[in-house]
């Protein structure tokens, strides 16, 4: 690839994993409908793991990439605490009170993410870089900060949970991507020997899979405990077609999704690529009226051409 394209890399692939988390997080809507979220969030990152590690023995006839012990404790830790339990406490935050509220506290995740490149990496941005960070995170929370009309806010014992659960989603995710960028072996390794962002990430989702056993096995005495008291849990639609669209949903946004998002981390500050890989809900706009035939107004408009104004910062 030519130099002049090498600034480009980072960027383009964390824009590339917003628009595979958009897909996905259709795809994992409807099958969350059919099966449950906590039986799609689990098949979707085991289903990863057996496609990252395809894609890795065909690329080195390996199973298993070649690490540090080191190496190996921060993509564990990457694993689990940003895809495991980060990624539990966001899907719980959008049921106690909905996607908006939950993801306009997830919109400081690239301040939170910047903040813990300075501490972790002695990582800096200049001045276009934060003009960009603060623009696009200013597009995304005017989106999410709509409410529509018929929409009830959540009894406050549910808010409070559902806000601070959103927050330790936060924390995970940008915690996550420092861990991730670690275990790559940025800031301690040379780099000659640096982990590849695909190995990186057959790895973190490894341990992100061992993360959900206790979830799973708490989830299954939960619902064991709901069938002996007679609760039956509601369903929308055939189990066959939520397996297909989990199956879907875990191609774009675990496997292909989550390596572009460690190649933004790799080839970029982490305080931009976690802004560029959070644009899912200005990206979700067109597929809102097209699918859901919702009505999108001005001020939403208006606040993803900001956050695409922010992105041509960054890019720049």
């Amino acid at each position: 690839m030519p130099p002049s394209f090498e600034p480009y890399i980072g960027p383009a692939a964390g824009l590339l994993a917003s628009c595979l988390w958009t897909g996905t997080s259709l795809l994992f809507t409807a099958a969350s409908r059919r099966l449950g979220p906590t039986a799609v969030n689990a098949l979707r990152i085991w289903v990863a793991v057996l496609l990252l590690a395809g894609v890795f023995w065909l690329r080195t006839r390996s199973w298993v990439p070649s690490l540090e012990p080191q190496q190996v404790l921060y993509l564990a830790l990457s694993g689990v605490v940003g895809l495991s339990i980060g990624d539990q406490a966001l899907f719980t935050a959008y049921v106690d009170v909905g996607p908006r509220i939950a993801m306009l506290v997830m919109a400081t995740a690239p301040l939170m993410a910047t903040l813990f490149g300075w501490l972790g990496l002695g990582e800096t941005l200049g001045p276009w870089a934060w003009g960009g960070v603060i623009l696009t995170i200013g597009g995304v929370t005017w989106v999410v900060l709509e409410r529509p009309a018929q929409a009830r806010p959540a009894p406050p014992g549910l808010r409070v949970r559902g806000v601070t659960l959103a927050f330790v989603a936060t924390v995970c995710q940008a915690g996550g991507y420092l861990l991730s960028k670690q275990g790559m072996g940025h800031g301690w390794l040379p780099e000659d020997r640096h982990l590849d962002p695909q190995a990186a990430t057959l790895v973190r989702m490894f341990f992100a899979g061992l993360g959900m056993l206790p979830i799973l096995l708490l989830h299954g005495w939960r619902q064991h405990r709901r069938r002996a008291e007679g609760v039956v849990p509601v369903r929308v639609g055939s189990p066959s077609a939520g397996v297909l669209l989990a199956l879907g949903g875990a191609v774009a946004g675990p496997t292909l999704g989550v390596w572009m998002s460690l190649v933004a981390t790799d080839r970029a500050p982490l305080g931009v690529a976690q802004t560029l890989c959070s644009l899912p809900p200005v990206f979700i706009l067109p597929f809102a009226v097209l699918i859901h035939k919702e009505h999108i107004s001005a001020r939403a408009v208006l606040g993803a051409l900001i956050a695409v104004g922010g992105c041509a910062l960054l890019f720049l």
